[in-house]
């Protein structure tokens, strides 16, 4: 099941996505995804609405260096234990939003990740059985990282939060084996970033399980599990697309913030 998040003339719902690429359309749902989904009978053609981030989270979970290419192309050891870092819920944004570049960096990157979204009853201290529980679905999502910044503060923080730094989209995915999917980024028509997420050094179960061990993860929320290497940076009038299969594309214009 594809689950949207998106603007109709009505305002905004949630509804599922049904068809192929050439007839795609939005069936509303009554309420929230998470519980009982019943449909209203509403139904939009995909091209009729504007899709949002599919879900706001309370909170963003990431995991730095869980491709040994990634970590490699850094100069840095893959981590014995997942390392995790926040980014703010303020940096969320969905498909067809900008990417703003700030001023006060010269060098940001993309970093297409595979999200996981969490449902409910959520997990705090679960083991991996309750780790495969707590998985609502999936989404694609851009870690966009201000990469001087990063490597001139010491933490990540600044480097990792500003607003528009997160985009996610355009749905979520439930029911798809994640075991082994091509995780791919593309500027424009070239093809920065390709990897499969058979090489993660850390599997899902295993960072849901890790992090609900140091903080509890609440329906909605955001785990985004690594990035493969190939990063390198936007340029205002570009456009980043992230695309991992079984899900769909998630692209974005890049600008310059006034």
């Amino acid at each position: 099941m594809r689950i949207a998040r998106f603007v109709h003339a009505g305002g905004m719902s949630f509804g599922v996505v049904e068809g192929d690429e050439g007839g795609l359309t939005v069936a509303g749902i009554d309420g929230h995804p998470f519980g009982q989904i019943n449909f209203t009978g509403e139904r939009w053609a995909l091209a009729d609405v504007r899709l949002l981030s599919p879900i706001l989270p309370s909170k963003v979970v990431c995991v730095g260096r869980n491709y040994a290419d990634h970590a490699a192309e850094h100069g840095a050891e893959v981590p014995k234990e997942p390392l995790i870092f926040l980014k703010p819920s303020t940096s969320v944004v969905g498909p067809r939003d900008a990417v703003k570049l700030p001023p006060q960096t010269k060098q940001v990157e993309h970093e297409a990740e595979l999200a996981v979204i969490i449902g409910p009853p959520g997990a705090r201290r679960v083991d991996r059985a309750g780790a495969e529980r707590a998985i609502f679905g999936y989404t694609c999502a851009n870690d966009v990282t201000a990469r001087d910044l990063q490597k001139t503060d010491g933490q990540w923080t600044r480097a990792k939060g500003f607003d528009s730094f997160c985009p996610l989209g355009p749905w979520i995915t439930t029911g798809l084996d994640i075991s082994d999917l091509e995780v791919r980024c593309e500027v424009g028509e070239e093809v920065r970033q390709l990897g499969r997420t058979k090489d993660m050094v850390f599997d899902v179960p295993t960072l849901i399980s890790y992090v609900s061990h140091v903080m509890t993860l609440l329906p909605g929320d955001v785990l985004l599990t690594g990035t493969p290497a190939g990063v390198s940076p936007l340029a205002a009038g570009e456009t980043v697309t992230v695309r991992i299969e079984g899900i769909g594309e998630l692209a974005n214009p890049v600008l310059a913030l006034e």
